[in-house]
Protein backbone atom coordinates (compact mmCIF):
# COMPACT_ATOMS: atom_id res chain seq x y z
CA UNK A 1 0.00 0.00 0.00
CA UNK A 2 1.30 3.11 -1.10
CA UNK A 3 1.96 5.98 1.40
CA UNK A 4 -0.34 8.70 1.88
CA UNK A 5 0.48 12.46 3.41
CA UNK A 6 0.06 12.19 7.19
CA UNK A 7 -2.63 14.29 7.01
CA UNK A 8 -4.85 13.39 4.03
CA UNK A 9 -8.11 11.55 6.13
CA UNK A 10 -8.79 9.59 2.48
CA UNK A 11 -5.49 7.54 2.59
CA UNK A 12 -6.84 4.19 1.65
CA UNK A 13 -6.42 3.12 5.77
CA UNK A 14 -5.86 5.35 8.33
CA UNK A 15 -4.95 3.88 11.88
CA UNK A 16 -6.61 6.05 15.00
CA UNK A 17 -4.60 4.56 18.16
CA UNK A 18 -5.54 5.58 21.67
CA UNK A 19 -7.74 4.99 24.32
CA UNK A 20 -9.36 8.54 24.49
CA UNK A 21 -12.76 7.94 23.19
CA UNK A 22 -13.31 11.92 22.69
CA UNK A 23 -10.32 12.27 20.13
CA UNK A 24 -10.91 8.64 18.57
CA UNK A 25 -14.72 9.63 17.76
CA UNK A 26 -13.24 12.89 16.54
CA UNK A 27 -10.76 11.27 13.80
CA UNK A 28 -13.05 8.82 12.52
CA UNK A 29 -15.40 12.31 12.21
CA UNK A 30 -12.69 13.92 10.36
CA UNK A 31 -12.69 10.91 7.78
CA UNK A 32 -16.13 10.67 7.62
CA UNK A 33 -16.52 13.97 6.70
CA UNK A 34 -13.84 14.20 4.17
CA UNK A 35 -15.13 11.42 2.03
CA UNK A 36 -18.82 13.27 2.15
CA UNK A 37 -17.33 16.23 0.99
CA UNK A 38 -15.85 14.69 -2.00
CA UNK A 39 -18.85 12.31 -2.64
CA UNK A 40 -22.12 13.07 -0.71
CA UNK A 41 -23.82 9.81 -1.09
CA UNK A 42 -20.65 8.02 0.34
CA UNK A 43 -21.67 4.69 2.52
CA UNK A 44 -20.53 4.67 5.50
CA UNK A 45 -20.15 1.60 7.67
CA UNK A 46 -19.53 2.03 11.39
CA UNK A 47 -18.88 -1.79 12.99
CA UNK A 48 -18.94 -1.94 16.65
CA UNK A 49 -16.77 -4.70 18.55
CA UNK A 50 -18.22 -7.78 17.73
CA UNK A 51 -19.96 -7.46 14.68
CA UNK A 52 -17.53 -8.13 12.18
CA UNK A 53 -17.61 -11.68 11.01
CA UNK A 54 -15.03 -13.53 8.80
CA UNK A 55 -15.61 -12.57 5.31
CA UNK A 56 -17.26 -9.13 5.95
CA UNK A 57 -14.39 -6.93 4.84
CA UNK A 58 -13.89 -8.33 1.86
CA UNK A 59 -17.85 -7.96 0.79
CA UNK A 60 -18.25 -4.66 2.25
CA UNK A 61 -15.09 -3.48 0.61
CA UNK A 62 -16.04 -4.90 -2.87
CA UNK A 63 -16.75 -2.70 -5.45
CA UNK A 64 -20.95 -1.18 -5.31
CA UNK A 65 -22.61 -1.00 -8.25
CA UNK A 66 -23.86 2.35 -8.35
CA UNK A 67 -19.65 2.64 -7.62
CA UNK A 68 -20.01 5.19 -4.33
CA UNK A 69 -17.14 5.75 -2.42
CA UNK A 70 -16.95 3.95 1.26
CA UNK A 71 -15.67 4.49 4.60
CA UNK A 72 -15.19 0.94 6.80
CA UNK A 73 -14.43 1.45 10.48
CA UNK A 74 -13.38 -1.03 12.41
CA UNK A 75 -13.76 -0.52 16.03
CA UNK A 76 -11.71 -1.72 18.60
CA UNK A 77 -9.09 -3.91 16.59
CA UNK A 78 -7.63 -4.85 19.35
CA UNK A 79 -10.39 -7.30 19.93
CA UNK A 80 -10.42 -8.86 16.45
CA UNK A 81 -9.35 -12.30 16.47
CA UNK A 82 -7.36 -14.36 14.54
CA UNK A 83 -9.18 -15.16 11.13
CA UNK A 84 -10.04 -11.28 10.80
CA UNK A 85 -6.89 -10.11 11.56
CA UNK A 86 -5.27 -12.64 8.76
CA UNK A 87 -8.51 -10.54 6.74
CA UNK A 88 -7.30 -7.04 7.48
CA UNK A 89 -3.78 -8.16 6.39
CA UNK A 90 -4.41 -9.45 3.54
CA UNK A 91 -6.54 -6.58 2.68
CA UNK A 92 -3.88 -4.08 3.64
CA UNK A 93 -1.62 -5.46 0.62
CA UNK A 94 -4.44 -4.34 -1.94
CA UNK A 95 -6.58 -1.89 -0.75
CA UNK A 96 -9.64 -1.28 -2.55
CA UNK A 97 -10.23 1.67 -4.91
CA UNK A 98 -12.69 4.36 -3.25
CA UNK A 99 -12.87 2.19 -0.33
CA UNK A 100 -11.49 3.74 3.03
CA UNK A 101 -10.75 1.64 5.79
CA UNK A 102 -10.39 3.33 9.36
CA UNK A 103 -9.14 1.03 12.21
CA UNK A 104 -9.46 2.22 16.03
CA UNK A 105 -7.14 0.63 18.43
CA UNK A 106 -6.67 1.29 21.92
CA UNK A 107 -2.65 1.32 21.05
CA UNK A 108 -1.82 -1.46 23.97
CA UNK A 109 0.02 -4.96 24.12
CA UNK A 110 -3.40 -6.41 23.25
CA UNK A 111 -3.66 -6.93 19.40
CA UNK A 112 -0.40 -5.96 18.91
CA UNK A 113 0.97 -7.88 15.55
CA UNK A 114 -2.18 -6.25 13.86
CA UNK A 115 -0.80 -3.04 14.98
CA UNK A 116 2.77 -3.34 13.69
CA UNK A 117 1.06 -4.87 10.66
CA UNK A 118 -0.80 -1.63 9.70
CA UNK A 119 1.96 0.49 10.83
CA UNK A 120 4.34 -1.22 8.19
CA UNK A 121 1.57 -1.25 5.45
CA UNK A 122 1.97 2.95 5.58
CA UNK A 123 -1.44 3.49 7.29
CA UNK A 124 -2.18 7.10 7.98
CA UNK A 125 -2.01 7.39 12.00
CA UNK A 126 -3.83 9.41 13.88
CA UNK A 127 -2.68 9.55 17.54
CA UNK A 128 -5.31 9.40 20.46
CA UNK A 129 -3.68 9.15 24.13
CA UNK A 130 -5.12 9.58 27.29
CA UNK A 131 -5.74 13.33 28.00
CA UNK A 132 -5.29 12.41 32.51
CA UNK A 133 -3.51 15.30 33.49
CA UNK A 134 -4.99 19.17 34.55
CA UNK A 135 -2.12 20.79 32.28
CA UNK A 136 -3.55 18.17 29.39
CA UNK A 137 -6.94 19.48 29.83
CA UNK A 138 -6.07 23.23 30.04
CA UNK A 139 -4.35 22.75 26.92
CA UNK A 140 -7.12 21.00 25.30
CA UNK A 141 -9.45 23.68 26.42
CA UNK A 142 -7.10 26.49 24.58
CA UNK A 143 -7.16 24.33 21.40
CA UNK A 144 -10.93 24.04 21.36
CA UNK A 145 -11.07 27.77 21.22
CA UNK A 146 -8.30 28.46 18.97
CA UNK A 147 -9.97 25.79 16.87
CA UNK A 148 -12.78 28.20 16.91
CA UNK A 149 -10.92 31.50 15.85
CA UNK A 150 -11.32 32.55 19.64
CA UNK A 151 -8.91 33.39 22.43
CA UNK A 152 -8.67 32.31 26.41
CA UNK A 153 -6.61 33.12 29.16
CA UNK A 154 -4.94 30.91 30.73
CA UNK A 155 -7.03 31.53 34.27
CA UNK A 156 -9.85 31.04 32.09
CA UNK A 157 -9.02 27.75 31.03
CA UNK A 158 -8.14 26.53 34.23
CA UNK A 159 -11.47 27.58 35.85
CA UNK A 160 -13.33 26.43 32.97
CA UNK A 161 -11.53 22.44 33.71
CA UNK A 162 -11.83 23.16 37.44
CA UNK A 163 -15.75 24.24 37.19
CA UNK A 164 -16.61 21.79 34.24
CA UNK A 165 -14.63 18.47 35.48
CA UNK A 166 -12.32 16.04 33.80
CA UNK A 167 -14.77 14.47 31.08
CA UNK A 168 -13.37 15.82 27.88
CA UNK A 169 -16.66 16.06 25.64
CA UNK A 170 -18.67 18.07 28.36
CA UNK A 171 -14.93 20.46 28.37
CA UNK A 172 -15.50 20.42 24.63
CA UNK A 173 -19.18 21.25 24.71
CA UNK A 174 -18.55 23.81 27.17
CA UNK A 175 -15.82 25.60 25.16
CA UNK A 176 -18.05 25.65 21.99
CA UNK A 177 -21.05 27.60 23.91
CA UNK A 178 -19.26 29.84 25.41
CA UNK A 179 -17.09 30.49 22.09
CA UNK A 180 -20.60 30.94 20.44
CA UNK A 181 -22.20 32.48 23.43
CA UNK A 182 -19.38 35.47 23.60
CA UNK A 183 -17.18 37.61 22.26
CA UNK A 184 -13.57 39.00 22.84
CA UNK A 185 -11.27 37.13 24.42
CA UNK A 186 -12.71 34.26 27.07
CA UNK A 187 -11.63 35.45 30.37
CA UNK A 188 -11.75 33.82 33.66
CA UNK A 189 -15.00 36.89 34.74
CA UNK A 190 -16.43 34.97 31.45
CA UNK A 191 -16.18 31.56 32.85
CA UNK A 192 -17.85 32.41 36.11
CA UNK A 193 -20.63 34.21 35.17
CA UNK A 194 -21.74 30.87 32.31
CA UNK A 195 -20.55 28.47 35.25
CA UNK A 196 -20.94 30.01 38.55
CA UNK A 197 -22.39 26.79 40.35
CA UNK A 198 -21.04 23.66 37.80
CA UNK A 199 -18.52 23.09 40.24
CA UNK A 200 -21.40 20.04 41.54
CA UNK A 201 -20.32 18.04 38.21
CA UNK A 202 -16.96 16.95 39.67
CA UNK A 203 -19.38 14.69 41.91
CA UNK A 204 -19.49 12.03 39.13
CA UNK A 205 -15.54 13.12 38.56
CA UNK A 206 -15.28 11.48 42.18
CA UNK A 207 -18.16 8.30 41.22
CA UNK A 208 -16.47 7.45 38.37
CA UNK A 209 -12.93 7.09 39.46
CA UNK A 210 -14.43 4.75 42.58
CA UNK A 211 -16.41 1.97 40.16
CA UNK A 212 -13.54 1.99 38.30
CA UNK A 213 -11.31 1.00 41.08
CA UNK A 214 -8.88 3.98 42.15
CA UNK A 215 -9.41 4.82 45.41
CA UNK A 216 -6.55 7.28 45.88
CA UNK A 217 -7.74 9.49 42.54
CA UNK A 218 -11.65 9.68 43.93
CA UNK A 219 -10.33 10.70 47.51
CA UNK A 220 -8.03 13.23 46.07
CA UNK A 221 -11.33 14.36 43.88
CA UNK A 222 -13.99 13.90 46.66
CA UNK A 223 -11.78 16.26 48.71
CA UNK A 224 -11.63 19.12 46.63
CA UNK A 225 -15.27 18.64 45.42
CA UNK A 226 -16.45 19.13 49.55
CA UNK A 227 -14.04 21.94 49.48
CA UNK A 228 -15.41 24.04 46.86
CA UNK A 229 -18.69 23.60 48.05
CA UNK A 230 -19.82 20.82 46.46
CA UNK A 231 -23.06 19.00 48.44
CA UNK A 232 -22.11 15.71 50.24
CA UNK A 233 -25.43 14.30 49.09
CA UNK A 234 -24.78 15.40 44.98
CA UNK A 235 -21.92 12.80 45.89
CA UNK A 236 -24.12 9.92 47.11
CA UNK A 237 -26.29 10.52 44.71
CA UNK A 238 -23.64 10.34 42.03
CA UNK A 239 -22.15 7.01 43.13
CA UNK A 240 -25.53 5.55 43.43
CA UNK A 241 -26.13 6.37 40.00
CA UNK A 242 -22.20 4.95 38.86
CA UNK A 243 -23.06 1.49 40.91
CA UNK A 244 -26.27 1.46 39.47
CA UNK A 245 -25.25 2.27 35.80
CA UNK A 246 -22.99 -0.82 35.64
CA UNK A 247 -25.69 -3.16 36.95
CA UNK A 248 -28.42 -2.25 34.84
CA UNK A 249 -26.15 -2.39 31.44
CA UNK A 250 -24.54 -5.69 33.09
CA UNK A 251 -27.95 -7.45 33.11
CA UNK A 252 -28.79 -6.10 29.52
CA UNK A 253 -28.30 -8.75 26.54
CA UNK A 254 -24.89 -9.07 25.78
CA UNK A 255 -23.87 -8.14 22.12
CA UNK A 256 -26.54 -5.22 22.09
CA UNK A 257 -25.69 -2.24 20.31
CA UNK A 258 -24.83 0.99 21.86
CA UNK A 259 -27.35 2.51 20.17
CA UNK A 260 -30.08 0.28 21.14
CA UNK A 261 -28.87 0.02 24.91
CA UNK A 262 -28.97 3.62 24.81
CA UNK A 263 -32.67 3.59 24.19
CA UNK A 264 -33.50 0.92 26.44
CA UNK A 265 -31.50 2.30 29.73
CA UNK A 266 -32.03 5.74 29.26
CA UNK A 267 -27.86 7.02 28.16
CA UNK A 268 -26.68 8.29 25.80
CA UNK A 269 -24.24 6.23 23.39
CA UNK A 270 -20.63 7.61 24.60
CA UNK A 271 -22.16 6.95 28.71
CA UNK A 272 -22.83 3.09 27.29
CA UNK A 273 -19.68 2.87 26.14
CA UNK A 274 -17.69 4.54 29.37
CA UNK A 275 -20.17 2.26 31.71
CA UNK A 276 -19.30 -0.83 29.80
CA UNK A 277 -15.34 -0.08 30.57
CA UNK A 278 -16.09 0.94 34.23
CA UNK A 279 -17.97 -2.54 34.70
CA UNK A 280 -15.03 -4.93 34.05
CA UNK A 281 -14.03 -6.84 37.04
CA UNK A 282 -17.63 -5.98 38.93
CA UNK A 283 -19.50 -9.17 40.17
CA UNK A 284 -22.69 -9.20 41.66
CA UNK A 285 -22.03 -9.53 44.91
CA UNK A 286 -19.73 -6.56 44.49
CA UNK A 287 -22.69 -4.52 43.34
CA UNK A 288 -24.53 -5.14 46.09
CA UNK A 289 -21.68 -4.34 48.59
CA UNK A 290 -21.15 -1.29 47.06
CA UNK A 291 -25.04 0.23 47.00
CA UNK A 292 -25.23 -1.02 50.98
CA UNK A 293 -22.18 1.19 51.38
CA UNK A 294 -23.44 4.54 49.23
CA UNK A 295 -27.29 3.46 51.19
CA UNK A 296 -25.13 3.95 54.31
CA UNK A 297 -23.42 6.90 53.50
CA UNK A 298 -26.44 8.67 52.22
CA UNK A 299 -28.40 8.29 55.13
CA UNK A 300 -25.01 9.77 57.09
CA UNK A 301 -24.80 12.96 55.12
CA UNK A 302 -28.59 13.51 55.62
CA UNK A 303 -28.42 13.50 59.07
CA UNK A 304 -27.88 10.13 60.39
CA UNK A 305 -24.40 10.85 61.04
CA UNK A 306 -21.97 13.52 62.54
CA UNK A 307 -19.22 13.49 59.78
CA UNK A 308 -20.30 13.52 56.30
CA UNK A 309 -17.05 13.69 54.85
CA UNK A 310 -15.82 10.76 56.83
CA UNK A 311 -18.89 8.66 55.73
CA UNK A 312 -18.39 9.75 51.83
CA UNK A 313 -14.63 8.72 52.23
CA UNK A 314 -15.72 5.55 53.35
CA UNK A 315 -18.20 4.92 51.34
CA UNK A 316 -15.40 5.83 48.00
CA UNK A 317 -13.11 3.63 49.16
CA UNK A 318 -15.56 0.73 49.73
CA UNK A 319 -17.04 1.19 46.39
CA UNK A 320 -13.84 1.21 45.32
CA UNK A 321 -12.61 -1.76 47.12
CA UNK A 322 -15.50 -4.30 46.09
CA UNK A 323 -14.72 -4.13 42.85
CA UNK A 324 -13.50 -7.24 41.57
CA UNK A 325 -14.94 -9.34 44.70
Amino acid sequence: MARKAADDPLAPVTLVVGPEELLVDRAVSAVTRAARAVDPDTDIRDLAPGTLQPGMLTELASPSLFGERKVIVLRAAQDLGADLVAEVKGYLGAPADEVVLVLTHLGGPKGKALLDAVRKAGAREVACPKVSKAGERVALVKTEFRTAGRSVTEEAARALVDAVGNDLRELAAACGQLAADTEGVVDEETVARYYTGRAEATSFDVADKAVEGRAADALEQLRWALSVGVAPVLVTSALAQGVRNIARLGGAPRGARPGDLARELGMPPWKIDRVRQQMRGWTPEGIVAALRAVADADAAVKGGGTDPAYALEKAVVTVATVRGR
